[in-house]
């Protein structure tokens, strides 16, 4: 913290306030003070003098502008990751309505159940939503139980 030793008469000029006022701060104990040869003397820092202020504005403004720069790089970042994420959610779309048309691996069973009985979601308004008819008979047999849709997929 760069500063200097200066009379109360001094201080009271660099900081725009009465000797009286530099008193009562050095007798709070807000600015540092000592006595040399009957004198007292009191430390001020660059930061509470005229120039002091303008330098740290100068410093401020330095570093706000370092922010800005930051702010529209970090801004520029999130944009692109936006259009990143859109396009993956665009791909994941065109994947899931594509599911019912693949067909199982060769030397696996197939299942009993056609693409149609399989349980499909679709992107509707931003949100997944089930496609799966809910009004047809159970087909394990027992009567108003249906089977989840997990197991109707994957069997089990």
């Amino acid at each position: 913290m760069a500063g200097r030793w200066v009379d109360v008469g001094e201080a009271s000029r660099e900081l725009g306030i009465s000797s009286d006022a530099v008193r009562k701060r050095v007798a709070r104990g807000s600015l540092e003070s000592t006595r040399q040869d009957g004198n007292v003397l009191v430390w001020l820092d660059e930061s509470r003098t005229e120039a002091g202020r303008e330098a740290q504005v100068e410093e401020d403004g330095a570093l706000v502008e370092a922010l800005r720069d930051q702010v529209t790089y970090l801004k520029e970042q999130l944009d692109i990751r936006t259009e990143e994420l859109r396009e993956h959610r665009r791909l994941l779309a065109g994947l899931i309505e594509r599911v019912p048309e693949l067909e199982a691996p060769a030397g696996e069973p197939a299942s009993s159940q056609t693409h149609e009985d399989a349980a499909r979601v679709t992107p509707r308004n931003g949100e997944w939503v089930s496609t799966t008819p809910v009004d047809r008979e159970p087909q394990n047999g027992s009567e108003g139980v249906r089977e989840p849709w997990y197991r109707r997929w994957f069997g089990g």
